[in-house]
């Protein structure tokens, strides 16, 4: 008897202390704060699990040339701000943030998902990061584009790169 009451008020006390943690301004909320202990598994297993259910496994777009382009373009105009530029650094506002957001274009991260992937992310955002949806404010056809031109980054036209590197 006294094993079953010593379990029930540990499973309890789990609940309760996560109750006060939170209520009583325990848990950290800065972003130069370091996460909570399980933040990033949590976020990232949520995240990846949801997007490997609901992301278009079909691209309807053709990379093209133009697509590129516009997608540069979308790229320069809406994601730059945070994301920035390849071979430069990012702004302020980026350094600022938690978690910070990756450099798209740089490396590997987001040049080797599936577009489909990338087009999910840039449609519902994401979730404790800082990353909007863009699901009514960029067209389906936007949001392809920008999409396309993160997956085939590191073959890009002379052209789209200039304008992915903020060049022109």
């Amino acid at each position: 008897m006294k094993f079953l009451i010593g379990l029930i008020i540990g499973f309890l006390l789990i609940p309760v202390g996560a109750f006060f943690y939170f209520k009583l301004g325990m848990a950290p909320v800065s972003t130069s704060s370091a996460p909570m202990p399980f933040e990033g598994w949590a976020a990232n297993t949520a995240l990846h699990a949801r997007q490997d259910r609901e992301y278009p496994r079909t691209v309807p777009i053709p990379v093209t040339p133009d697509n590129l382009l516009a997608g540069a373009k979308v790229y320069k105009e809406h994601c730059a701000f945070c994301h920035g530029f390849e071979g430069q650094d990012q702004n302020m506002a980026a350094k600022g943030m938690f978690p910070k957001p990756p450099h798209l274009l740089r490396g590997k991260g987001v040049t080797d998902d599936p577009a489909g992937e990338t087009y999910w992310k840039v449609e519902n955002g994401i979730r404790l990061s800082g990353m909007p949806g863009f699901k009514g404010a960029l067209s389906n056809q936007q949001m392809w584009q920008v999409s396309i031109l993160l997956a085939n980054a590191h073959s890009l036209p002379p052209e789209v790169e200039k304008v992915a590197r903020g060049q022109e």
